[in-house]
């Protein structure tokens, strides 16, 4: 039985709310919800990656704390999350796992293999098992912040910190069919690479990014030309130390980077190359506070959307998008319920945004979210709504006396999209009684027939 909004603070009976759809509706309706259950693996994870399939089937992959840190896949049937093949099924533990979904459909996994070396490892599902491409620990050395795409011509790349002719300079890998070659040298970069990232252009060159220690840690760019590996602008274009870079082409063909900014208070900055220079897409630090684990993809109508952990929001996870003027948060600021680590952002092909990461609020499990509506409509207004006490124990005063429209419709959601409450009332202040709802996060949407407004709060 749903529960209704019970009391005006002017006494004045609310209506209960008929199915019409009289007030203004909006496709942007939904928020950030779980994709199945949230902390869905048995114990803690690491290095979560994921990815989605042509279908929209998404895949996680992580460090396996309760298989000896060994890699295991999932993915969510439409109901669960299933076990891809054997859980653990790495020989050892894999660190720095990376994700990927081949052109013919196999999900390939790539991993710094801690049993060969600390070497470069990949493994492909073939449909019952776990198979390795090529030789385990193919790398000439340690291969930190493994990073795996998929070539035009749907053959795997790799690239990595550590080769033997410079120690933690880049190189990168392809697999020809039988082996894994170097595309142009081994360790071609200055100096040492970290928090390596590769992409692809339209054009089908490869692309890496990373910090890079040769030119004050600030970042630098490279592509291959075909013979060499050479700077796209100048190396070092940062201005300043980076972290947790993340590397992607825009629909136009633009490579964009994602990065932890030490020039501006550790928080996230965006640039983009125009030809020329490498230049900041809108403000430099544009996030809340530091940030950490920075995620970049592309939205269905080409904006860029970028996930990380929000020091500036005691940790949890946000996704913010640029629209063309200033970076804007996806949803309602946070999206977690605690704390995060190791976020990882991608698209469905019909244009949802997923996010996969850490969760420490359910004891550093996996959780995966997802937010369903067109996120290019920014129809909801998340400013008009005071909300008191916030966090609420019993009673939630909702203030509505900004809000425009006589009939006004309220709507309360648990953070599965679960509706607990729906009501409408003619008043300007109403007391929600949240003594039954389970602590938690929840969502209230207020709908006019000339505006939609929501807000974000937590019971405990």
């Amino acid at each position: 039985m749903k529960k209704f909004i019970q009391l005006s603070l002017l006494m004045v009976p609310i209506v209960v709310f008929s199915q019409q759809n009289w007030y203004k509706s909006s496709p942007s309706d939904q928020l950030w919800m779980n994709v199945g259950n949230a902390g869905f693996t048995s114990q803690k994870v690491n290095y979560t990656s994921l990815a989605i399939d042509s279908s929209g089937q998404p895949y996680i992959a992580f460090q396996d704390y309760s298989n000896s840190d060994r890699a295991t896949v999932m993915k969510f049937d439409g109901t669960n999350w299933v076990v891809l093949g054997q859980e653990g099924f790495s020989a050892g533990a894999a660190f720095y796992l990376s994700l990927a979904i081949s052109p013919s459909g196999e999900p390939y996994l790539a991993y710094m293999d801690s049993i060969n070396s600390n070497k470069a490892t990949v493994m492909k599902f073939d449909g019952i098992n776990w198979v390795n491409v090529g030789n385990a620990g193919f790398s000439p050395g340690i291969a930190q912040f493994t990073n795996l795409a998929f070539g035009p011509a749907g053959q795997p790349f790799v690239a990595f910190g550590g080769s033997c002719s410079s120690p933690s300079a880049a190189t990168v890998m392809k697999f020809d069919g039988n082996n894994w070659v170097y595309i142009g040298t081994a360790g071609f970069s200055a100096g040492t690479a970290d928090y390596i990232s590769l992409a692809f252009s339209k054009t089908g060159q490869p692309y890496v990014a990373y910090q890079d220690v040769g030119n004050s840690f600030n970042l630098t760019v490279m592509k291959f030309d075909g013979t060499n590996w050479v700077n796209e602008g100048p190396a070092g274009c940062s201005g300043d130390t980076v972290k947790f870079t993340s590397l992607a082409f825009s629909p136009s063909g633009q490579p964009f980077v994602a990065y932890q900014d030490w020039g501006s208070s550790y928080k996230s900055t965006v640039m983009k190359y125009d030809g020329l220079n490498w230049v900041v897409v809108g403000n430099p630090g544009f996030s809340t506070g530091g940030i950490q684990f920075t995620s970049l993809a592309f939205g269905p109508s080409g904006e860029p959307y970028v996930a990380f952990e929000d020091w500036g929001n005691v940790s949890e996870a946000n996704v913010m998008k640029f629209n063309g003027t200033i970076w804007e948060h996806v949803g309602i600021g946070n999206i977690s319920a605690g704390n995060v680590t190791c976020t990882s952002l991608a698209f469905s092909p019909s244009g949802q945004p997923y996010l996969a990461y850490c969760d420490w609020f359910n004891s550093g499990k996996a959780t995966v979210m997802k937010c369903d509506f067109p996120t290019e409509d920014n129809d909801f207004k998340q400013s008009e709504l005071i909300l008191f006490p916030d966090p609420v124990t019993t009673f939630l005063n909702v203030d509505l006396i900004k809000i425009v429209g006589k009939i006004k419709v309220l709507e309360v959601y648990d953070i599965q999209g679960k509706i607990m409450s729906c009501s409408q009332t003619k008043q300007d202040k109403v007391i929600l009684n949240t003594n039954d709802y389970p602590d938690g996060f929840y969502i209230l949407k207020v709908k006019t027939e000339n505006s939609n407004y929501i807000a974000k709060f937590c019971k405990n």
